[in-house]
């Protein structure tokens, strides 16, 4: 009875903990962290949405049993998201269903799709459902560049040259957790080719097509024509509406995955509180004004964050989209790799950020910034940063390695 469970040991170490056991050590200490490590919104969801809900949640009717697949009007309302931010036609009832958010949704299409000897394209790094997901689902994952560019479509196709069996499906995610990347439509055009020829099939995760910052816009790989064939597409409430905690996403295009993830659903849970549901509905058929404040918000964000730290001397670059900073971790502090930097960003600056590790190996010289407080919290994180960096007594390698040896002891 001492082994572990098959499952539990094919998961590593959580790679997080490390530096969430210093943050919550700090904090007892009465420390002021800013915490800039985990996604979650900050934000409040928009009085239009809570107030349908609280509607909702006052009519007794509605406190039953849901629909796993998503109440009819809700499916019927991303259908029109998606016919006016896309020109993306959808049959509500065989192309779309409603999940737990968009991790559940992908955890539970990676249950339903891979089996033991299966393989999977993941890019490295990229968020951790998106490999984990499968792992747990026992299917194995090989890694592909995470850029959107000829550098990924090369690596694919040498994993189907060199991967027997041949994969069973791509995942894909622009723009992209945690480097806020975005592709464009001659990228995705490509992808769905490789994968009609190939009889691949393309997870596309979406959750940020909101949260963009110039002329870009992000589009759907299913704008793509013929993409239904092959591609389903994660989108969520939470980012773009600060419904973070509602967790209410769904899963759209083809029918024969959307099909499998349904059934799956239908013997694991009874869908979100209908009123959430309903709430979503008013979220996704009602004034959108919220989507551009939220861009505003995160946007100066942005720019405070990355030009406080282009002034410390740690050049980032600016992203695109997304509500991260993909942040290359300085080159005499780049040794002692993801989690160590983090720890030691968090004793010295207290400044909490996410160690790129977790988001695979090649994110190890990294770390994932979040834009998770307001813009006087961040300077207050970029005056720790900045007096941290620009510590030199007795040269950066002796301070660096002095007070990471002091960290250690700690």
């Amino acid at each position: 009875m001492t082994e572990e469970f098959h499952r539990i040991r094919r998961l590593p170490p959580y790679v997080f903990a490390e530096v969430n056991q210093a943050k919550a050590k700090a904090r007892a200490a009465a420390e002021d962290i800013v915490d800039l490590g985990m996604g979650n919104p900050d934000s409040p969801t928009p009085p239009h949405i809570v107030a349908k809900l609280i509607e909702a949640v006052q009519n007794p009717d509605t406190h039953g049993y849901s629909a796993s697949k998503g109440i009819p009007g809700l499916r019927r309302a991303l259908a029109g998201y998606y016919a006016r931010r896309f020109d993306v036609q959808l049959d509500p009832d065989n192309e779309v269903v409603a999940t737990l958010g968009s991790k559940e949704g992908l955890a539970n299409l990676a249950a339903a799709i891979s089996s033991p000897g299966d393989t999977i394209l993941v890019p490295n790094p990229s968020y951790p459902i998106h490999q984990f997901g499968f792992i747990i689902a026992g299917a194995s994952v090989r890694s592909v560049p995470h850029t959107p560019d000829e550098n990924m479509l090369q690596a694919l196709d040498r994993a189907v040259r060199h991967s027997v069996p041949k994969p069973t499906a791509l995942i894909i995610n622009y723009p992209s957790n945690p480097t806020g990347l975005m592709a464009d439509l001659d990228f995705y055009r490509e992808v769905v080719d490789f994968a009609k020829k190939h009889e691949i099939y393309i997870l596309s995760d979406l959750a940020y097509a909101e949260l963009y910052y110039g002329s870009r816009v992000p589009p759907s790989i299913l704008q793509v024509p013929g993409a239904k064939d092959v591609a389903v597409e994660f989108t969520s409430m939470s980012k773009t509406y600060n419904m973070a905690g509602w967790r209410m996403g769904f899963a759209a295009g083809n029918p024969k995955l959307i099909a499998a993830l349904t059934r799956v659903k239908s013997y694991l849970d009874y869908g979100a509180f209908t009123p959430i549901q309903v709430a979503s509905v008013a979220a996704l058929n009602g004034p959108q004004d919220c989507i551009e404040e939220m861009r505003r918000l995160y946007r100066d964000r942005r720019d405070v964050l990355v030009r406080g730290l282009k002034q410390s001397g740690w050049d980032v670059p600016v992203p695109e989209a997304g509500m991260f900073v993909w942040a290359e971790i300085p080159e005499r502090f780049r040794h002692l790799g993801s989690v160590e930097f983090s720890k030691l960003l968090l004793a010295r600056a207290k400044v909490a950020v996410a160690p790129g590790l977790g988001f695979g190996e090649h994110g190890d010289s990294h770390v994932r910034i979040a834009m998770v407080e307001n813009t006087h919290r961040i300077r207050q994180a970029l005056r720790g940063i900045r007096a941290f960096l620009q510590t030199d007594n007795g040269g950066p390698a002796e301070l660096t390695a002095r007070a990471h040896a002091e960290l250690v002891k700690e």
